[in-house]
């Protein structure tokens, strides 16, 4: 097995090189970690390049300009299969997601008869957010249920980004020309699309913790962004 964690950065110095460590600490030995910085002006960037040079299992795509959430996955997405990943992760760089739950995402990877896709779900049984005022927890949820219902996607938490694909998985949409996601609407269309082709999608409980530094790149435009694509994906597939 060989995973690879897939983690964009845009002015993560705070976070970065302890996440870093966490999560190859939670990886088999033949994992690796791959950021993609959106030419970050805080210096991510160049703090990622240092650590590069002193451990082999760190990688880095630098980019040119901040495109979006989506964008950046998906150039990470074909990247991560071009070094040969057997499994990819997706994950924050900011602790929201915990990296120990990686542990939990490979070994349901590695049972008889494993999912394509993994979800880390705050919405499950056993799951839950901790640090979220209720206006945000009530959008989030309540957004999610009415994505459920628009899209028919069996996932309590469409719009959680801290997944784990076969890498069969995500060769079967191919280059991904189809995906239409810039920004953070790209978490529920992967599970829309892969739900579409008929993969197996399971949900796994995470404790979500707010930012532990930095700044949040969530802002209003991101529901506004995501109820847009609902109608895309709802009508024109």
């Amino acid at each position: 097995m060989k995973p690879i964690a897939v983690i964009p950065t845009y002015n993560e110095r705070e976070n970065v090189e302890a996440l870093a460590a966490a999560v190859l600490e939670n990886l088999p030995p033949e994992g690796e970690l791959l950021f993609l910085d959106d030419n970050s002006p805080d210096g991510t960037g160049e703090i990622i390049d240092g650590m590069c040079a002193k451990e082999p299992r760190i990688h880095v795509m630098h980019r040119q300009k901040k495109e979006g959430l989506g964008r950046a996955y998906v150039a990470g997405f074909a990247e991560a299969l071009r070094m040969g990943a057997t499994h990819v992760i997706e994950m924050d760089c900011d602790f929201s997601h915990n990296p120990k739950d990686v542990k939990r995402m490979l070994a349901e990877m590695a049972a008889p008869e494993p999912p394509d896709v993994v979800i880390g779900s705050r919405y499950v049984k056993g799951g839950r957010c901790v640090g979220w005022p209720f206006k945000r927890w009530f959008i989030s949820r309540f957004g999610g249920l009415f994505i459920r219902l628009m899209l028919g996607v069996p996932v309590k938490d469409p719009t959680g980004g801290f997944k784990c694909f076969r890498r069969a998985a995500l060769e079967f949409l191919g280059d991904f020309s189809l995906i239409r996601s810039f920004g953070y609407s790209f978490q529920m269309e992967m599970n829309f699309r892969m739900a579409k082709a008929g993969l197996k999608l399971k949900e796994i409980p995470i404790t979500f913790t707010e930012r532990r530094a930095g700044q949040s790149k969530i802002t209003g435009s991101i529901a506004t962004e995501t109820l847009k694509m609902v109608w895309k994906l709802r009508f024109g597939g």
